[in-house]
């Protein structure tokens, strides 16, 4: 189970803030120590700063979509030119259509009026499809490629960012904050476009009718700016703590699930559920507040427009007792009135989603610029045809925060050669691997392949030329030929066999219920941990690399598979060079060359019989070793 798992909420949350979120200056020892005024010139200057950020995503995201945004921006404003038409026309109909009727002169007029009235309803019908399919379409190619884009830069981001950027994080950013986004564009800017067109027509109509009246149905409005501007910031920090709320759920319940073993092993449950109690409790809570501004904010508008439609219906009643108002004049007015304050409710709606989504988006731009720690080369060096030399010039390097782990490397390993690298834990075996497939760049130094540092090689040509086998080798949903077959996607079945016959996968294989086209359900877990790691072996294999650095890959064999293996690897290691970082000592038999770390350093190096012999620290590990087998 993985450490966030067993943290309590508090320390999930300090770790999400560290792993990449900017909304916090400091930590929670030195922000409590600011001064209350430095504190919120510190919150002004993040939150401007992360408003910008989302701004200039949303603005990328919607720039390709110019030319459909003002063909729906024209649809709109006659859609709404249509409604707003129609309570003119009521106002034609009573002063204009009825009373040649009540004289004995026709219909003529008011049926003119009611063909007009059909032709507005019909046109806003028409117009409003077309742009709420115009709006989807536009709304689902940006999330199209959102989404994209989210997935291929978590994949490109460096291994030092997935170390500290929990997987339940990554499937909040690409799963609830898109989702977030989605209502937004689904909903809230046809909304929020129909609100505003609406309210500058109304109070445009509003004053052609009647100047008197109009200045009374507008004279609430700066009491409604104030109210609406109350409630976009206190919804704005609402929204934030929401968003931050439910990723906290999400990652602890993705934990938990992911490291469920050892959850039931070490019966965690009731303190994971204490904790997912609390988490729960906090988004709850947080939503809880979302609801309460809205359920001031809402009512008020209502009160404020029945409050303004009296006033007008008193008013407008006195002036047309005294004949200066017409009968249809007030009932247009009254109908606008409606049409004017109805957005408003709409707005409240769309404050929610543009809330939400905002919060979101600051997340997803957040992670979109984050660098990779391991940048790619501006200008690539190609590698046709890797021969597996590597050389090690003056490395340092050392951890973000943590002490030097290699503080001075020099070495050369020629190509073809296999070497072993033994030592104890925290002595530096793996932080060499790493160095080697650029899971990370030396602080200083420089690590080159034939010559070429790897900072300058093509990202291509190093990943297929330097391929690493671990001690946990992850297996995808799919079958046994699909993760054979995951390093060469195009690799025929021929060659996924003869792959896993070269390294002693295709007996057990081939005794499973569907052989290669066998399930191996998530993460391989029908299958046994040896067998999982054959397959990784035969991956490798097939993949054909001129480096190949296996890390601790036969620790989850049993002896005879781990002999299998042993006999396999000196084929598979045949004219390439080899990295073998290793505990259990057998695995060093295979080795032209045996270094010994200690602390970053080599501290023995030479051909494996020749260490054996001596009495330096390798002699002794043998001996150990040859004594726990007795």
């Amino acid at each position: 189970m993985s450490q966030e798992t067993g943290n309590d909420a508090e320390t999930t949350a300090r770790d999400t803030e560290r792993a990449g979120d900017t909304e916090r200056a400091g930590d929670t020892e030195a922000w409590r120590g600011v001064a209350a005024e430095s504190r919120d010139e510190i919150s002004e200057r993040v939150s401007l700063l992360l408003r910008t950020r989302s701004r200039r995503l949303l603005g990328d995201l919607l720039r390709p979509h110019r030319r459909a945004i003002a063909v729906l921006t024209a649809v709109i404003v006659v859609s709404n030119a249509a409604g707003l038409a129609l309570p003119y026309l009521v106002k034609a109909g009573i002063d204009d259509g009825i009373p040649p009727m009540l004289r004995g002169q026709g219909a003529g007029t008011l049926l003119a009026i009611v063909g007009a009235v059909l032709a507005a309803t019909l046109t806003q019908a028409l117009t409003r499809q077309a742009f709420l399919q115009m709006s989807g379409r536009i709304g689902q190619d940006i999330l199209l490629e959102l989404r994209r884009r989210v997935f291929d830069h978590f994949q490109r981001l460096s291994l030092s960012f997935h170390e500290k950027y929990t997987s339940g994080r990554v499937i909040s950013r690409l799963t609830s904050d898109v989702d977030a986004i989605a209502e937004l564009l689904d909903s809230g800017f046809d909304g929020l476009v129909t609100a505003v067109l609406t309210l500058c027509g109304t109070a445009v109509m509003l004053l052609v009718l009647d100047v008197r009246l109009g200045l009374v149905a507008l004279l609430p409005l700066p009491v409604l700016l104030l109210f609406t501007r109350w409630f976009r910031r206190q919804s704005s920090v609402t929204y934030r703590r929401t968003r931050e709320a439910v990723a906290l759920v999400i990652v602890h319940f993705v934990e938990s699930m992911t490291g469920i073993r050892a959850v039931q092993a070490f019966r965690r449950e009731p303190r994971n559920q204490e904790i997912f109690e609390r988490l729960n409790a906090d988004y709850r809570a947080a939503n809880t507040r979302g609801m309460r501004l809205v359920a001031v904010f809402m009512p008020g508008i209502k009160l404020i427009g029945n409050l303004t439609v009296a006033a007008v219906l008193l008013y407008g009643g006195l002036l047309a007792l005294r004949g200066t108002v017409t009968v249809g004049v007030l009932a247009a007015f009254l109908l606008y009135l409606r049409q004017f304050y109805e957005p408003m409710q709409e707005i409240s709606q769309f404050y929610n989603a543009l809330q939400s989504a905002g919060a979101a988006l600051e997340k997803l731009s957040g992670v979109l610029e984050e660098r990779p720690s391991v940048a790619p080369p501006r200008r690539p060096a190609p590698l046709p045809r890797a021969a597996g030399a590597l050389r090690f010039e003056a490395v340092r390097f050392a951890y973000p925060s943590g002490p030097p782990v290699l503080p001075l490397l020099d070495l050369e390993i020629p190509a073809g050669q296999t070497v072993a690298v033994v030592g104890t834990t925290g002595a530096g075996k793996t932080t060499l691997a790493k160095l080697i497939a650029r899971f990370h760049d030396p602080v200083a130094g420089r690590v080159l392949l034939d010559g070429v540092d790897l900072r300058d090689l093509d990202e291509n040509a190093l990943r297929r030329h330097v391929v690493m086998v671990t001690q946990e080798n992850y297996l995808f949903s799919g079958t046994v030929a699909d993760n054979v077959r995951f390093g060469r996607p195009g690799a025929p079945d021929s060659e996924i066999e003869r792959a896993a016959e070269a390294i002693g996968a295709h007996t057990f294989v081939s005794a499973l219920p569907d052989g290669f086209e066998t399930q191996v359900g998530k993460r391989g877990g029908r299958m046994s941990a040896g067998q999982r790691q054959l397959v990784a072996f035969a991956r490798a294999f097939l993949a054909d690399p001129a480096v190949l650095i296996l890390d601790e890959a036969t620790s989850s064999l049993d002896v005879p598979s781990e002999r299998l293996v042993q006999r396999a690897l000196r084929t598979i290691l045949a004219d390439r060079t080899a990295l073998i970082i290793a505990h259990r000592l057998s695995t060093v038999e295979i080795a032209d060359r045996v270094l010994v770390m200690e602390h970053g350093r080599i501290v023995e190096d030479g051909p494996p019989d020749r260490l054996v012999a001596g009495a330096g620290r390798f002699a002794r590990l043998h001996r150990a070793w040859l004594d726990s087998l007795a």
